[in-house]
């Protein structure tokens, strides 16, 4: 008689989850923090352009993955669920919004200003979490979010031509970010059915582009189109990978994870191209960071109280 196959423990299954969850978020944040240079390759395009041919040839990348992974089934259950779909249409919006906007802050000289807003988004992740989500919030939270308004503040009298950059970004992925943490999808299906929603549009702006003259591959020859070609894996990677993660760690936890793209970002910003770091850029960098160490402790203090009852209990 054959001994019966055991499952591992439970807190074994958790553990490889939360450590996938891991890898896969350092794995997102880490290429987002470097695609600046990779867009900075394809200056002379577009920006709208780029963003098409990220949309076009990422549909032809989900659509060998889902072959290969075997996943059709998942995007045929999406689209028979109307709640699912209609979100799924919304985050499509957010995320090409988003897309667009980061586009054109690398390749119009204000990398810094989608640093900050990529810095903004824990916070906007609290404030998401308070008034969507109906989470309280630690006296040390409500402290980061006064702490980064006053920051934010500054930075509106002293930059505000790219305030607005800042700000879009923040939201647009922050709201992305939870709306896909909540959709009944999984990654792989989730992000298929948003590209097929964008597909459209993106490849009815390319040809009529082309109608009107301009270059469908871009102008600069061979590397160019390459690059071109590549944005749909080199944009699809990343965002797979996040939503993976968000799906296996605390929102929380994702939110700290993603410090780690908008520091590679402001260090590309000014020590490679060169970008004018103001004074008030510094006071509102340096609002931001004490807000994020702020919101930092309250969550390991929580953690640390929570394991202590536990024990006890």
């Amino acid at each position: 008689m054959n001994a019966p196959i055991l499952s591992p423990p439970v807190s074994d299954q958790a553990a490889r989850h939360a450590r996938a969850g891991l890898f896969y978020g350092l794995a997102a944040y880490g290429l987002w923090g470097v695609l600046p240079i990779y867009f900075k390759l394809l200056k002379g395009v577009p920006s709208v352009d780029i963003v098409a041919h990220r949309i076009v040839w990422s549909m032809v990348a989900l659509a060998l993955l889902v072959t290969v992974a075997r996943a059709s089934n998942q995007v045929k259950a999406a689209f028979r669920q109307r709640r699912t779909l209609a979100v799924l249409a919304v985050t499509a919006v957010l995320i090409g919004t988003n897309w667009l906007l980061y586009v054109y802050a690398i390749n119009s000289g204000h990398i810094l200003a989608g640093s900050l807003g990529y810095y903004l988004n824990p916070l906007a992740n609290i404030l998401l979490g308070r008034f969507i989500l109906k989470e309280r919030l630690t006296r040390l939270q409500w402290a980061a979010v006064a702490i980064a308004a006053a920051g934010i503040a500054v930075l509106a009298a002293g930059a505000l031509g790219t305030l607005w950059i800042s700000l879009t970004l923040c939201f647009s992925f922050a709201t992305y970010g939870l709306l896909r943490k909540i959709v009944a999808v999984e990654s792989l299906a989730g992000l298929t059915i948003e590209t097929m929603i964008l597909f459209p549009l993106a490849l009815g702006w390319l040809l009529i582009g082309g109608a009107e003259g301009r270059p469908f591959l871009g102008s600069g020859g061979g590397s160019e189109t390459a690059l071109l070609m590549a944005a749909g894996i080199v944009s699809t990677v990343p965002l797979l990978c996040f939503t993976a993660a968000a799906r296996r760690l605390p929102y929380s936890t994702v939110g700290i994870l993603q410090f780690l793209a908008p520091t590679l970002q402001f260090l590309l910003a000014v020590a490679v191209y060169g970008e004018t770091f103001t004074r008030a850029h510094a006071i509102a960098f340096g609002a931001i960071w004490i807000a994020l160490i702020l919101y930092v402790s309250s969550l390991i203090a929580t953690r640390r109280r929570a394991a202590l009852a536990e024990g006890a209990g």
